[in-house]
């Protein structure tokens, strides 16, 4: 029986970074992900009968189901068991901004937590059965804006900050069974992991690379590792947390001259 993921949000960015980390290391792998065209391309350039792609707004509480239902009939068609081992729930709008509060409209708002926090309630209620059945995981990526923020981003905070709450909840109502823990990524450079049309390599600065105490900008590999050891028996004794995955730019305090 081979390892089972299931990634939303995973068809670009750190999402499809993750992907491809667990397909290199003999996962099986689901995508759930709004943007046809960055899944059709995925699905082009893997070309893995380990991999599966469905088109899905993780907002909409029916396509999730029927999304779930798609990864039973995948499991009996190639002979494996039922049952998840680890959910990333990654999907969300991308752009932190949503402008000045006083002209943020609550439908832009909802939308931003329906990509987020939404998406994560309905994913990781449709998997709960599928993750008992192997003691599976669910990792959620928040980021450090749940624990920060700039101007103008707090639908995007906002959602960020609920999906570290939900992480201790469904820690303490799904234990023993299934550990539930969040990623708080920084900047991790995306640019190589989007789809073709939006893809870029940017070239860093110094001053970039030093604002990180490692000293230099992350890549989605970075949080790719942590999800795998998330859901690796070596963290077995670890859940209800949530990880700081900055090189350390979160620590350092900065005074203005």
């Amino acid at each position: 029986m081979r390892s089972t993921a299931l990634i939303t949000g995973g068809a670009q960015g750190i999402g499809r970074g993750t992907v491809a980390f667990l397909l290199d290391r003999g996962w099986r792998v689901m995508v759930l992900d709004c943007d046809h065209q960055a899944l059709e391309e995925l699905a082009a350039e893997r070309r893995d009968d380990a991999l599966r792609v469905a088109a899905v707004d993780v907002g909409d509480e029916d396509r999730v189901a029927e999304a779930f239902q798609a990864l039973r009939a995948w499991q009996e068609q190639d002979g494996q068991p039922a049952g998840l081992d680890l959910l990333m729930n990654n999907a969300g709008i991308a752009d932190p901004v949503s402008g000045p509060l006083e002209s943020l409209s609550l439908e832009d708002w909802r939308r931003w937590q329906d990509s987020h926090l939404t998406g994560a309630f309905l994913c990781s209620r449709a998997a709960v059965p599928l993750l008992r059945a192997r003691q599976g995981v669910i990792v959620n990526i928040a980021s450090t804006r749940a624990l920060q923020s700039e101007p103008h981003c707090e639908a995007y905070a906002a959602a960020k900050g609920g999906l570290l709450a939900l992480t201790h909840a469904l820690a303490i109502s799904l234990g023993p069974d299934i550990r539930v823990n969040a990623i708080c990524p920084g900047w991790i450079e995306t640019g190589p992991w989007q789809r073709r049309a939006r893809r870029s390599h940017p070239q860093h600065s110094q001053t970039d690379r030093r604002q990180h105490p490692v000293g230099r900008v992350g890549v989605p590999e970075d949080i790719a590792a942590t999800v795998a050891f998330l859901a690796s028996d070596q963290a077995g004794f670890i859940t209800g947390q949530q990880f700081t995955v900055d090189g350390g730019m979160t620590c350092k305090m900065i005074y203005q001259d």
